[in-house]
């Protein structure tokens, strides 16, 4: 990971990562997002938006990236405050799956309550095949 600053949340990102990459949901979920935490996701192929709200949705959404291999993230953004907690952040992404190596940009923010994630917005900026959203 490059470009993570050493303060809570550059800690808490990287632990986020981390989780990915060992595939732990569980460790994820029960660590870093509220009960009833909302994720909305741009990650579809109608580039529609997703909803995911409480812990057994989220679960679904984790489940759709477990093929994640390699995950490399380099920041080129972040923004993060102390009262409320929030964080803001526009990675390049590369990563590994069953197609080969794929290159992402996304945008991802966070609003935390009691040092958990509430809200997450998971944004793609570019998608694999080059396109901008």
């Amino acid at each position: 990971m490059k470009g993570v600053p050493d303060t809570a949340l550059g800690k808490m990102y990287e632990e986020h990562i981390q989780y990915l990459l060992d595939k732990d949901i569980d460790g994820i979920l029960k660590n870093q997002y509220t009960e009833d935490a909302l994720l909305i996701s741009s990650f579809s192929d109608d580039r529609k938006p997703l909803y995911y709200k409480g812990h057994e949705q989220l679960r679904e959404h984790f489940n759709g990236i477990l093929a994640i291999e390699g995950l490399e993230t380099e920041i080129a953004f972040w923004g993060e405050t102390d009262d409320p907690q929030t964080l803001m952040i526009v990675e390049a992404i590369t990563m590994q799956t069953a197609e080969g190596e794929s290159k992402m940009r996304f945008a991802d923010s966070w609003v935390l309550r009691d040092g958990k994630i509430a809200i997450h917005f998971a944004g793609m900026t570019q998608y694999p095949d080059g396109s901008v959203a």
